[in-house]
């Protein structure tokens, strides 16, 4: 895989992080939205291993 490519991946994996902790941080988080967050950082996480 690309160095570009994996770059861009971890970036986008932060970003969903940042994403994640930020709507935890609300009064009243919306737990769908950090279910589907959650979810496609832990796809990300699995092409980046599977480089």
């Amino acid at each position: 895989m690309e160095q570009a490519h994996l770059s861009a991946l971890n970036v986008k994996h932060a970003g969903l992080d940042a994403q994640i902790s930020k709507e935890m941080k609300r009064p009243s988080p919306d737990q769908s939205l950090i279910a589907r967050l959650k979810k496609q950082k832990l796809k990300i996480k699995e092409v980046i291993a599977g480089h």
